[in-house]
């Protein structure tokens, strides 16, 4: 029996990735994934065999692959970040029961954006929070701001994927306009851009600035709760500790 994993391998760099992801693509027969991803990873695996497609080919994609595993082979589905998040997991799960497809399939997580980000900028995510991304490719807009509302509500830390391309220029500036309805114009965001990248870029504002900020289709945006501050340079959202054991 062929076998299928929904490899993530995390912002890109070889330090990020987990043994397991490393051990998979290296024993895999054939390393499937969108041209940019396998470009990103054929540094550190030259030797193997790669099929590549183009954005927007994900369910052709993920076919291949499935048939790939039926033939015996092992294949590797290479996702950046965490392959069930927002990745090649969910699609190649419900194909594979379409197509009746009698392949193992395992999914290896890996270093997610808002994991990576949260990182650069210090611990923001320290309580409660809510990923949304701003792509309104899947998912209506409509519903999208809902999300947003519903997180500016409950006082959660929000972390926005895709928060802006050439033609989603505005939505980011939607989501702010909602979220200061409900939190203080000085709330701490961060934004980092190429997260875990050799391009890497950070820079910590605030949610009434958010809007001027330099924001596109590379960059994370992480929107601090009513606790988060700002430290030497760092975005915390204290945990509770401090309060309950009084230091």
């Amino acid at each position: 029996m062929g076998k299928l994993y929904a490899v993530g391998f995390g912002p890109g760099g070889y330090e990020h990735m987990t043994q397991k992801a490393i051990d998979v693509i290296q024993n895999a027969d054939k390393v499937v994934g969108y041209t940019t991803y396998v470009e990103m990873v054929k540094p550190y695996f030259p030797d193997k065999d790669y099929v590549a497609t183009p954005m927007m080919k994900e369910i052709d994609r993920c076919k291949m692959a499935i048939e790939m595993a039926k033939e015996d082979q092992t294949v590797a589905m290479i996702s950046s970040g965490d392959s069930g998040i927002y990745g090649m997991a969910g699609i190649i799960l419900e194909l594979a029961n379409e197509m009746k497809a009698d392949i193992e399939i395992e999914t290896v997580p890996g270093v997610t954006a808002a994991s990576m980000a949260a990182s650069v900028l210090g611990a923001p995510l320290m309580r409660d929070f809510a990923v949304v991304s701003l792509s309104d490719l899947m998912t209506p807009l409509e519903l999208i701001m809902k999300r947003i509302e519903c997180a500016g509500m409950g006082d959660l830390v929000l972390c926005l994927y895709n928060p802006k391309s050439k033609k989603r220029t505005d939505y980011v500036n939607q989501a702010t306009d909602i979220l200061l309805k409900y939190r203080d114009p000085e709330t701490p965001v961060g934004i980092v851009r190429h997260a875990g990248r050799k391009e890497e870029t950070s820079l910590i504002t605030t949610l009434g600035q958010l809007k001027e900020a330099p924001v596109d289709m590379f960059s994370i945006v992480l929107i601090g709760n009513s606790e988060t501050y700002v430290e030497n340079g760092k975005m915390i959202t204290p945990r509770g500790y401090e309060k309950k054991y009084g230091f």
